[in-house]
């Protein structure tokens, strides 16, 4: 039998997250599930306040859900002690901020940003510089490897932030909204560059965004809602026609749905259903409203 957390880099199993603020408690994330596999370009795309950065911030070691399970690469980042989790965020995933300036150093080049990370983890100075400039051609920054952060556009900046990311050879990257902040041409751009990475270096992506069309660029697409999982939306590559997208919904590990608002408007649901099983599959239907 194949064990199926081997196959993905991240899966995660009846995911709480509670923040409490003054008196109250704020559920973030509500018994959420995922797993992607390794290789895979997936984007998080929710309302704000869905859930979606709370997850990425939870993969990237920087919080801890209140209840659940979470494995990424393998490791349970609930068992693991302050120093796995500095060791992991240093080499085993990086992480990619929705603020431009968040992710540079302004005094530093470019290429000084780049060389930064490997600097923690003891590189010689050859193989940081060599690294960095590959890095920053892999980018198509090649020519702009000596300029600081005044000195780039904002997308030249999410660029760099992309090769600072990729510094330790990760094979996951996290990124938090990386074109919240720019205008359409250069965000697709960037979004090229997500795509170059995966196929170049076979690294696994996750994208947190709260723009619906990303569909198009990625290879899948979560729809969060109210802190669980609503339902997924597939690209099918079709040649010349132009690719297809096919939604899903998602039943959790506990059997759990969400019926999108859009069908339940369309129907007489409201407070109880009924299922049944007839030649056509699983039909869900108006219960009777007892008094």
């Amino acid at each position: 039998m194949i064990n199926a957390e081997k196959l993905n880099h991240i899966s995660c199993e009846d995911v709480f997250k509670i923040y409490k603020i003054a008196d109250l408690e704020v559920v973030a994330l509500r018994g959420l599930d995922l797993d992607v596999e390794s290789g895979e370009i997936v984007a998080i795309v929710g309302a704000s306040g869905s859930g979606k950065s709370t997850l990425l911030n939870i993969l990237a070691g920087y919080d801890l859900p209140s209840a659940g399970k979470v494995s990424v690469l393998g490791r349970d980042l609930l068992s693991m002690t302050s120093s796995e989790i500095e060791e992991y965020r240093r080499t085993k995933v990086g992480f990619i901020w929705q603020q431009t300036g968040r992710n540079m150093f302004p005094y530093l080049t470019a290429i000084e940003n780049v060389e930064l990370p490997m600097m923690l983890i003891g590189d010689t100075p050859a193989k940081r510089r060599k690294r960095a400039k590959d890095l920053l051609e892999l980018v198509g920054l090649g020519d702009r490897m000596n300029h600081k952060q005044d000195r780039l556009s904002g997308g030249e900046q999410q660029r760099v932030a992309i090769a600072i990311s990729l510094a330790n050879n990760p094979p996951l990257l996290l990124a938090d909204e990386p074109t919240g902040e720019l205008d359409d041409a250069t965000a697709a751009e960037v979004m090229k560059v997500f795509d170059s990475i995966n196929q170049e270096l076979n690294t696994t992506i996750m994208i947190v965004s709260h723009d619906q069309d990303i569909a198009y660029k990625v290879d899948r697409v979560v729809l969060i809602r109210d802190g669980k999982l609503s339902t997924e939306i597939m690209r099918q590559k079709s040649g010349e026609k132009g690719d297809e997208l096919e939604e899903f919904i998602i039943v959790d590990g506990s059997g759990r749905v969400q019926v999108p608002k859009t069908l339940l408007d369309r129907t007489k649901i409201e407070r109880r259903a009924k299922v049944r099983i007839d030649d056509q599959g699983v039909i869900l239907e108006p219960g009777e409203d007892k008094k």
